[in-house]
């Protein structure tokens, strides 16, 4: 039984992380962090994340109490809690899952000093579909080759103010090393007016916003007389806390080191040991 504190439980992520390790049968949830002065402290993380029971599980701001039993960390914060919280896993050699985004350079270097003393899994999307569209994207790219013209669509809610998605980005990211191509060079953001017809080595990036789309990315790759798409749709936020919770039972037992969902899940060699 994987033992499992989540850290910013209150948070929409970590209500979903609740709801999930009550469902895992081979996980338990022994303790529900919050940021001191939080409205939620001191109540129960079960009734937080919307369940009919109590879970007995009381949201606290104590780091050390929090992860006296804990296995690993599922932490979906703040920069500035997240640097506190690594420190505090690497005191107790705890294992975590990091899928708090935009780290400073002070939460960069806790984490990187948890990486040496256990193990850490870091994401940019924990989507276990998400992960396979990458690691399908690459083969098709090398299978196909240079004949077929590289374009990726992403669609999301009509509230998100980023484009193009951190999910788009890392796609492009994957296409254009399995091609050899730079993407600071030939990522295309959109096309307007008399643009010239595309150029070879090019990679067609476009956001569309609108309803409440939680996420489509699709990758087009159009060549002579066909055209194949690979696409994923996310129809609840759900998924990744799946993915997520499925990290940290991969943590558990691990040596130390900087994991990703590729090492998770299996599709790529570990350099880990």
């Amino acid at each position: 039984m994987t033992r499992v504190s989540v850290h910013g439980a209150a948070g929409r992520m970590g209500r979903s992380i609740v709801k999930v390790l009550v469902e895992d049968k081979g996980a338990t949830l022994v303790s529900a962090i919050e940021r001191g002065g939080h409205a939620a402290l001191g109540q129960d993380a079960g009734v937080l994340a919307g369940l009919q029971e109590p879970l007995g599980v009381v949201v606290t701001s104590s780091l050390e109490a929090a992860l006296e039993r804990a296995e690993v960390v599922i932490d979906f914060s703040l920069p500035d809690a997240a640097r506190s919280l690594f420190q505090a896993c690497a005191q107790r050699r705890v294992g975590a899952v990091g899928g708090t985004t935009g780290l400073d350079p002070a939460a960069r270097g806790a984490l990187d000093a948890l990486c040496k003393v256990a193990p850490v899994v870091v994401a940019p999307n924990y989507s276990i579909g998400v992960n396979a569209l990458w690691a399908l994207a690459a083969q098709a790219v090398r299978l196909l080759g240079p004949d077929y013209d590289i374009e990726i669509v992403e669609m999301h809610h009509h509230h998100k103010v980023d484009a193009p998605s951190g999910t788009a980005v890392r796609l492009t990211e994957v296409v254009a090393q399995a091609r050899g191509l730079d993407p600071a060079v030939a990522v295309r953001s959109g096309r307007s007016g008399q643009v010239g017809a595309r150029t070879a080595g090019e990679i067609g990036v476009h956001a569309l916003r609108g309803g409440d789309v939680v996420g489509d990315h699709t990758l087009v790759l159009a060549g002579p007389g066909e055209r194949i798409e690979l696409t994923h749709r996310a129809h609840s936020r759900e998924i990744f806390a799946l993915g997520a919770v499925r990290a940290a039972h991969f943590v558990v037992g691990r040596a130390p080191g900087l994991y990703d969902m590729a090492d998770v899940l299996g599709i790529a060699p570990s350099s880990h040991g």
